[in-house]
């Protein structure tokens, strides 16, 4: 039961978000692009603060032993934001170069990336695919602990992919002949999710004990996303119209994971 709610899960996040992205990117859903930024943002925060590090502590591993893992995986993630960027600057001689978006927590700028299309299209499908493994081991771990947080799990990494899979689709579309083909090329990099849930399965049921570290780390992942990526597209200057919807999405971030786990609460 298991494992098949994990392969469901994995199949929903990683290709799910990728058609989700191709709707917001090529079609009628693009108005709505900011609209989905604000929501994943709250998703995200909420998802890690309300339910993984609750579920992490709830274990009866030591505060102690948890929040330096929840650094740690912070200051990771920016290292891997860090690499990517300057292996992108050196390899293309863009040294100073000035993205237009945050870039995602495996180093993929949202929006417009820096290498050539051509180019850039391979390391595009080379990095989405080791991202996408680690979503899968990260949603296989939430689907041990708890079947409710799987689900939570699954539905704030496909929010958190979207806007990552809509920089992708941009870069394989300029370098590509037709949508069809960047669409068909970032889905199959979206169903390694599955791959790393298979596995994520398997070795979350060897090392039980490091479950607790998991999920930090995997609310590590997501907090870095929403503060370091997200938010910060957020923040410009808008009209009190537009702030207000701004803050309404992002609610409705936070209350989209509140109903999800009400609702598998109750099936669960």
């Amino acid at each position: 039961m298991t494992l098949l709610a994990i392969v469901l899960g994995t199949l929903c996040a990683g290709i799910g978000s990728v058609w989700l992205a191709a709707a917001l990117s090529f079609g009628v859903l693009a108005r709505y692009t900011q609209h989905m930024l604000s929501l994943a943002a709250g998703a995200l925060l909420a998802t890690a603060f309300m339910h993984l590090l609750p579920e992490a502590f709830d274990s009866g591993a030591e505060p102690h032993d948890l929040f330096p893992v929840l650094l740690v995986g912070l200051v990771f993630f920016f290292l891997l934001d860090k690499a990517e960027l300057w292996h992108h600057g050196h390899e293309h001689g863009e040294s100073g170069h000035h993205h237009d978006h945050a870039a995602d927590d495996d180093g993929h700028a949202h929006g417009n990336h820096p290498h050539s299309p051509v180019s850039g299209s391979w390391a595009v499908l080379a990095g989405d695919s080791v991202h996408c493994f680690g979503d899968g081991v990260l949603i296989a771990s939430a689907f041990v602990a708890d079947l409710r947080l799987g689900v939570i799990a699954a539905l704030a990494v496909l929010a958190h992919e979207v806007p990552h899979h809509m920089g992708d689709l941009v870069v394989l579309r300029a370098g590509a002949s037709n949508k069809r083909m960047a669409l068909v090329k970032v889905s199959l990099a979206g169903a390694v999710t599955t791959l790393g849930g298979l596995l994520g399965f398997w070795l979350v049921a060897q090392l039980e004990d490091a479950l607790p570290y998991f999920l930090v780390v995997a609310s590590a992942s997501f907090m870095y996303v929403a503060l370091a990526d997200l938010i910060p597209q957020l923040q410009k200057r808008l009209s009190a119209a537009q702030t207000a919807a701004q803050i309404a999405w992002l609610l409705a971030g936070v209350g989209l994971v509140t109903a999800v786990s009400a609702l598998a609460r109750v099936g669960h």
